[in-house]
């Protein structure tokens, strides 16, 4: 089912919790990138995906903030974010194909100018789409995970990455830790889920080592090559 939640003119639309994208609709000023930031931040969450969120945070700044200064303040505009494991892509769309982006390297005292100087340091790639309405201006960085090879739809693994998104953003807060570091804590998370699941289970009367032979029996079956 597709949320919705208005702010203003800031409209969220989720596409279904098995699909690692999710879509905004908004209007540009200066005072709704802080409601994108933090939008940013609660997908990438549940997404698992803490060890990115300080650099998507940036890259949506800069790319909206480009829309509102270089387009025009009022600029009905999009913004769009989407994983396929390896990578995070971040789409900023909006009607203007005349006003290109490029990088300017701005001196110590310019005050403006970085914005993709910045998306340019920390994204792995970037670029710019034109389009018959309008262009997306565009950047990916790398999660530090696999390629997904079609786990992106299977809602088993949707479901468990929220949920040690929800564990981890408890115990252990991710911000710019490193890949390896970041692959322990994740594993802590599992141990953590595994362990209060197995709680629930004895306090209410349930069999915890039958349960998880079923649980074994199930998963040895679902995985390709077993059986």
């Amino acid at each position: 089912m597709a949320l919705a939640e208005a702010k203003g003119a800031f409209v969220i639309r989720t596409t279904c919790r098995s699909c690692r994208r999710w879509s905004v609709t908004f209007t540009a000023e200066p005072e709704g990138v802080a409601a994108l930031r933090k939008a940013v931040r609660t997908h990438l969450g549940l997404w698992g995906l803490h060890g990115v969120v300080d650099e998507a945070q940036l890259c949506v700044s800069e790319l909206v903030s480009n829309v509102v200064t270089h387009v025009g303040r009022g600029t009905p505009a999009g913004l769009a974010v989407s994983v396929d494991g390896a990578r995070l892509r971040i789409e900023v769309h909006d009607p203007d194909v005349r006003a290109l982006p490029a990088v300017v390297r701005a001196d110590a005292e310019s005050e403006g100018g970085r914005g993709l100087a910045l998306v340019d340091a920390v994204a792995e790639r970037w670029g710019v789409q034109p389009g018959p309405d309008g262009k997306v201006t565009w950047c990916e960085l790398a999660t530090g995970r696999a390629p997904t090879d079609g786990d992106a739809d299977d809602p088993r693994i949707t479901r468990a990455d929220a949920l040690l998104g929800l564990y981890t953003a408890v115990r252990f807060p991710l911000g710019r830790t490193p890949g390896r570091l970041r692959q322990t804590v994740m594993e802590e998370g599992v141990i953590d889920v595994i362990t209060d699941l197995l709680r629930w289970l004895d306090v209410h009367g349930f069999d915890a080592e039958d349960v998880l032979d079923r649980a074994q029996t199930r998963f040895e079956a679902q995985v390709p090559g077993n059986g």
